[in-house]
């Protein structure tokens, strides 16, 4: 029955859409606190604050994306049966492997997306993300002073720029550095331009003054000069590469990953979580069939079954966990994160499809049993 399909499909597609953009917004605002420090003290521009959460999101997304699928399951097959649509489907001839259909073809959909993130989407972010990470921390030349604000570059330094223009050059450069206590020192200079060294961000200023206060004698020592050069002193020796993680790197590379035992688990741990973790979105949806459609149908609720759905879902998710966990220490675990999603969906779909009044054997006229 094409018409009961797309209704039924249609249906479920749009509280995912809701559950995926609801779930993903509270994740969103969570992760994005974890850079807010950029910006208000670092005064890292917004639009790169919103790249850098837009990057990790892949990651949140395939975690998101079976329970969100399982919750638009759970909630629209829960809607029909209240307003004993679904009655009216099955009195119509369609069995709840029909009835199962749209659910089950849209799991398949969410399970080959999340395969598209997690194979492919998550590393290229994820390994940005932290390239992007890295050249902050250590080449923070463009965004270490921005223009018309006074810059915290670190404790009890503090830097004022009125312009800088699109070359790099500053304008009206007011620097007050209070690291010595006893002898704070204030630099003006008309101009300058800030370089980025293997010893860290240097200003070299230009027609200008440096003002030093020695407040035991409480004396004032004021120098002109035409050229002079201030260290921040705040960033160390810049790394020339760093070491990959096992989220940045593709599925063929942590298979082909040869080094430390612990590393070497560790990667391998990740590729098997990868291949399996999708298939808990089909996993979750045939659990949700499974315990709402299979036996008699009961319009008064059905609480009971939603609560062991619910259950079920949060038992083999903390089970998918764990044994991630678990295989990154040692690899004979690694079958067992195969058979969990595998085990799951074999058994859901028997108990969808599996009807007890098909099994009873018809009874013949003239049987000595017959009424």
């Amino acid at each position: 029955m094409p018409c009961a399909f797309r209704y039924l499909l249609s249906q479920t597609f749009w509280p995912l859409v809701f559950v995926t953009i609801a779930i993903g917004g509270v994740i969103w605002l969570t992760q994005s606190l974890r850079f807010l420090d950029l910006v208000i003290n670092k005064n890292l521009p917004f639009s790169t604050f919103l790249y850098l959460v837009a990057l990790v999101q892949p990651m949140m997304m395939s975690v998101l994306l079976p329970i969100a699928v399982f919750a638009a399951v759970m909630f629209t097959y829960n809607k029909l049966t209240m307003d004993s649509e679904l009655v009216i489907l099955r009195a119509s001839g369609l069995s709840p492997t029909a009835l199962a259909r749209p659910a089950i073809v849209l799991g398949l959909a969410v399970m080959a997306l999340c395969y598209f993130l997690t194979l492919y989407l998550m590393p290229l972010a994820y390994r940005e993300f932290k390239d992007l990470q890295f050249a902050l921390r250590y080449e923070r030349s463009d965004i270490l002073l921005q223009e018309g604000v006074f810059n915290t570059v670190s404790e009890n330094l503090t830097v004022y720029v009125r312009e800088r223009k699109p070359d790099g050059k500053l304008l009206g450069i007011l620097v007050h550095d209070s690291r010595n206590p006893g002898r704070p020192v204030t630099l003006m200079s008309e101009s300058g331009v800030l370089v980025q060294t293997k010893d860290g961000p240097r200003v070299i200023m230009a027609n200008g003054n440096r003002q030093v206060v020695k407040r035991q004698r409480g004396e004032l020592s004021l120098l002109n000069f035409d050229s002079y050069t201030f260290d921040f002193g705040v960033t160390t020796k810049t790394p020339h590469s760093r070491r990959r993680e096992a989220t940045e790197l593709y599925l063929l590379e942590l298979l082909g990953y040869t080094g430390k035992p612990g590393r070497t688990r560790k990667f391998r741990a990740e590729a098997h979580q990868r291949l399996t973790s999708p298939l808990l979105a089909l996993a979750f949806v045939l659990i949700g069939l499974a315990t709402l459609l299979s036996g008699e149908f009961n319009r008064r609720g059905q609480v009971k079954r939603t609560l062991l759905a619910v259950g079920l879902v949060v038992i083999i998710e903390s089970a998918s966990q764990g044994l991630h966990t678990l295989a990154g220490k040692a690899e004979a675990v690694i079958p067992l994160m195969y058979l969990n999603p595998i085990a799951v969906i074999a058994i859901a779909f028997y108990v969808l499809v599996y009807d007890p009044r098909r099994r009873k054997p018809a009874v013949k006229p003239g049987h000595p049993h017959e009424a």
